[in-house]
């Protein structure tokens, strides 16, 4: 096999150990489910840190949409049927077992995975989210009032109860439905029912307090 070949085998049997196993599993175990020896790994990866982090890239990274971005910001289209459609192809890519518990464990463990992962989804989700729904209400751009942190907590409740549908699914293994189209869409409905009246409030809090600006 080559190198690469062999790089790639192990990172992808790496993905599935650690998933079922979390990141306590030992390297060793892991060769061993290979039925290679423990030191072919260390020929490709310098230590177990080095594999968790082509982990993260081979099951994280290479599944992030470029587009979802400019997708969320599109204005030829309704805030709600741009975010129905991000969390269609959202949930599409990452409602995977690997994905989801290597996610958790990783939160559990203290491995730097999650709190990348989020920061990505913050910044490139989450806060255009927050720009976009400022600009259907007529309120201040992001550049004249910083988004707040209330206002990012919203888009973080929507982006939670969407994905708990996974934790349920691929950690606690409960029932959920096998179609999620009409979940996601009920969810970003609802959602926007209220943060439209909820987000002209906390701007209106904030400025009082004159944490942000009102604008012009």
């Amino acid at each position: 096999m080559r190198a690469a070949d062999r790089e790639l085998a192990i990172v992808e049997e790496a993905a599935r150990f650690f998933a079922e196993h979390g990141f306590e599993g030992q390297t060793r175990e892991l060769a061993k489910r290979m039925g290679i020896t423990h030191s072919a790994i260390y020929r490709h990866f310098p230590s177990k840190e080095a594999l968790i982090e082509r982990v993260y890239e081979h099951v994280y990274l290479s599944r992030w949409n470029p587009d979802w971005e400019r997708l969320v910001k599109d204005r030829s289209h309704s805030l709600e049927a741009r975010l129905i459609a991000f969390y269609l192809q959202y949930v599409e890519k990452v409602f995977d077992y690997q994905w989801v518990r290597i996610f958790v464990f990783s939160g559990l463990k203290s491995f730097d995975i999650t709190n990348r992962y989020l920061t990505i989804v913050r910044d490139l989700i989450i806060l255009p989210a927050c720009a976009e729904l400022r600009h259907d209400l007529g309120l201040p751009a992001p550049q004249e009032a910083p988004i707040s942190e209330r206002e990012a907590e919203m888009f973080w409740g929507l982006h939670g109860r969407i994905f708990y549908l996974a934790i349920r699914r691929f950690v606690y293994g409960t029932p959920t439905p096998e179609s999620l189209d009409d979940v996601v869409r009920d969810a970003v409905k609802s959602f926007l029912h209220g943060a439209r009246f909820t987000m002209q409030g906390i701007v209106e809090a904030e400025a009082k307090a004159g944490a942000i600006g009102t604008g012009p």
